[in-house]
């Protein structure tokens, strides 16, 4: 009887289980694998090459406010449609998508809470939730946390992650721009200490608007943070742009920044600054 021979190929090996989607993660800073645990650990920056990641409102407020001390306000605000908005979908069906995907109501988080042991109110946008656009929610939210500010004389931190003015309220979403920029005028009538904080990215209307009225502005290492778009600049000037343009540290040397900070170091600098006021 003719038999034949088996071959390598013809030998199937036991699969090897699979490593978990996400474990590693690869830095778009230096292209090094980051374990995911180590990178949490390490609030969400690359420790080979102190890339910041893109945290959502939710970690930003764990990171910044002491254990246990934040006390959300504001959360029954929620966006509608008044203008009927619709694209490619819905704006109703991208409001749901997106609060089922992030557990938020929109892209902000405020409330009352302790840095360091001193009180303040913090605002943080939710990059997570469509860009961390700036519709009409954002806007009340931020005004109604100034007002209360101005109220109960406590130090105000906003920490700005956006992607600008949120397209699907159209004007209505502009509006929100000259609003916050008028409670922030009282704010500071009043002797209030408003700290900026600009993450990546922050641009758009809200660069336009809110984020560049601090009485101290603060910037994590390498944020795009403009107006318009740098391609969008290049393409309308025609002109070659100067390398690190609108990065936080070209910005410091132009003097629109005050302090380039890294994320480990932004609880305790903003601690200091609101010591250093005496408010």
């Amino acid at each position: 009887m003719k038999t034949t021979a088996r071959t390598w190929q013809d030998v199937k090996t036991p699969r090897k289980s699979a490593i978990p989607e996400g474990l590693w993660l690869r830095c778009p800073g230096c292209a090094k694998m980051v374990y995911r645990k180590h990178l949490e650990a390490n609030l969400h920056v690359c420790p080979e090459c102190s890339h910041h990641y893109r945290i959502g409102a939710a970690e930003r407020v764990k990171q910044l406010a002491d254990p246990d001390s934040f006390q959300p306000m504001f959360t029954e605000l929620a966006p509608t449609d008044p203008l009927k908005f619709k694209d490619l979908k819905g704006y109703k069906d991208r409001l749901l998508a997106e609060q089922v995907k992030t557990g938020a109501t929109d892209a902000i988080k405020a409330g009352r809470c302790f840095i360091k042991g001193r009180e303040a109110m913090l605002c943080s946008l939710d990059l997570t939730f469509m860009m961390g656009s700036m519709g009409s929610v954002v806007g009340e939210t931020i005004t109604r946390a100034i007002e209360e500010a101005t109220r109960t004389r406590l130090p105000l931190i906003i920490v700005s992650c956006s992607g600008g003015a949120r397209m699907q309220e159209s004007g209505l979403s502009l509006m929100q721009m000259a609003k916050t920029s008028a409670a922030l005028a009282r704010y500071d009538d009043a002797g209030g200490l408003f700290i900026s904080v600009l993450t990546d990215p922050t641009t758009g209307g809200v660069t336009a608007s809110f984020a560049m009225l601090g009485d101290v502005i603060l910037a994590e290492p390498q944020a795009l943070i403009g107006f318009a778009g740098p391609r969008v600049i290049q393409q309308t000037i025609r002109q070659e742009l100067p390398e690190g343009f609108q990065r936080s540290e070209f910005l410091l040397k132009c003097g629109m920044v005050d302090r380039v900070v890294p994320r480990a170091q932004l609880r305790n600098e903003i601690g200091r600054l609101i010591d250093y006021s005496g408010r």
